[in-house]
């Protein structure tokens, strides 16, 4: 016991404390006063006390002395058993086999630097968390089985993906989330980076990701950028900084689509890229084919390639041969229509071959199940709902027979702002056999100004269109 001079013990100072407050702070009131009770809440002064209980130390009973590991630095805490075992079973028992008033823990340095921060959450239950203490007060909750702590912590974490931090989380996050096997948590990185790596990918966060995430990224068809260009080049600016193995490297290589690549940025990509010079004989196969690709009809290399590949699938590029941006402004107030052209396929052979495409959004439109058939014109009637929800369908203008052996898959972002910067909110995907996404903002509250999905009052939309090709005849030999 930290006591002298005859002062009240620990227990007893904080357990007269709580009767105190509890009687004069949150009474009850037992006389009926026209039919009615009255609940006394003064839990902020219970709050107050507490924090000023572990700051001033009165009736401590216990030194917490905090050693960063790996140096003689040590954080000196006066705290109280009694609050200490209630709030964490993993204190009770170091406190049960402790054999003085001091009691030593070892932390790394930037748990050491939230270990305050950490100790008043037990005393008071609230806590003030920046994005750069998130991992370490994690650690702790769940070093110490502070479960309410560490659940809130991995919220806070999922909400925060799109904060701006000058070094960015994000990556670290996952890493760290990965690490400690919390799947809903990586999970909601990988998405956040997939839909987001075009900001990654121009951010210093960049050279910070692992060569696991590395992988992971590139095999994904998901991912939102400006060209599969433009994710070579942060590739080959990702492995000159990081100067990962061989394998790896190869590994990486390998996953870019060079199909996706124009003839003249790969000739280009053979003679001045630095990396694809020294890694040319790991990739010259996939090269080779991507310029099969781009100088034979689709219909054609079908018949003898397997180009249901990930080498032949697009992602989600945000160039305007796959799509356009669509903002929509007021989007309660009535249906809105919009047209744009594609370029038929990513082959060199299609290159001059256009697709008009019609885009058109309702707020409040009936499924196609028990919307009225189109009419002979083929204009589409919609049926008008106070009960419907947003609707988005996407159809070609045209039909031709280019079209033979391509379906178009269609995909529609949703751009937010959030925490003050502009992030994809959801991606939507649907393909050639169904005019709209079934799941189209099904969450979304559009009448709301300040709704996550609005900015300004605006619905930022970018539809893009990707052609998929299929096989037809392989032939083996």
């Amino acid at each position: 016991m930290v006591n002298s001079g005859g002062s009240v013990p620990a227990v007893v100072y904080v357990a007269n404390l709580c009767v105190a407050l509890c009687v004069g702070a949150a009474l009850k009131s037992d006389v009926v006063l026209e039919n009615s009770a009255t609940t006394l809440n003064h839990s902020m002064a219970l709050v107050q006390r507490m924090e000023a209980l572990l700051t001033q130390g009165n009736g401590s009973d216990v030194i917490l002395r905090v050693q960063t590991l790996n140096t003689d630095e040590v954080k000196l805490i006066q705290v109280h058993s009694l609050v200490l075992t209630l709030q964490s079973n993993v204190f009770d028992e170091l406190l049960q086999t402790r054999n003085s008033t001091a009691m030593i823990l070892r932390e790394t340095p930037d748990c050491v630097a939230v270990f305050d921060v950490f100790i008043r959450y037990l005393y008071c239950g609230d806590i003030t968390v920046r994005l750069n203490q998130a991992i370490p007060l994690h650690k702790l909750a769940s070093k110490y089985h502070v479960w309410d702590l560490q659940q809130g912590l991995t919220q806070y974490m999922t909400q925060h993906l799109s904060s701006d931090s000058p070094a960015g989380h994000v990556v670290s996050w996952y890493q760290y989330a990965t690490q400690i096997g919390d799947v809903t948590l990586q999970n909601s990185c990988l998405q956040y980076l997939s839909w987001n790596l075009l900001s990654v990918l121009q951010s210093a966060e960049w050279s910070s990701v692992s060569e696991e995430l590395l992988l992971t990224l590139l095999q994904r068809s998901d991912v939102v950028l400006q060209s599969e260009l433009e994710l070579y080049e942060a590739l080959e600016a990702w492995i000159n900084q990081n100067q990962p193995s061989v394998e790896t490297a190869e590994s990486a290589l390998k996953a870019i689509r060079y199909a996706m690549i124009s003839p003249q940025h790969l000739f280009h990509l053979q003679k001045k890229s630095s990396v694809m010079l020294k890694y040319y004989e790991s990739v010259r196969d996939l090269l080779f084919l991507a310029f099969q690709f781009h100088a034979a009809s689709p219909v054609q290399l079908a018949k003898y390639f397997d180009v249901n590949c990930s080498l032949f699938t697009p992602r989600n590029y945000l160039s305007p041969a796959w799509g356009s941006p669509w903002v929509i402004n007021n989007p309660t107030r009535d249906d809105r229509s919009f047209s744009f052209q594609t370029q038929l396929g990513p082959s060199g052979y299609d290159a001059s071959k256009r697709v008009t495409w019609n885009a058109l959004f309702s707020p409040r439109w009936l499924p196609l199940s028990v919307r009225s058939a189109y009419p002979e014109q083929g204009s589409l009637q919609p049926t008008r709902t106070d009960g419907g929800r947003p609707r988005i369908i996407v159809t070609p203008a045209t039909s031709s027979p280019d079209f033979a052996g391509v379906s178009f898959q269609k995909t529609v972002i949703v751009s937010a702002r959030k925490q003050g910067k502009v992030v994809v909110r959801h991606v939507y995907n649907f393909h050639q056999s169904t005019e709209e996404a079934g799941d189209f903002l099904l969450e979304a509250d559009l009448q709301r100004r300040a709704s996550e999905y609005l900015i300004d009052s605006s619905l930022y939309l970018h539809i893009i269109v990707k052609p998929l090709y299929h096989s037809l005849i392989v032939a083996k030999k």
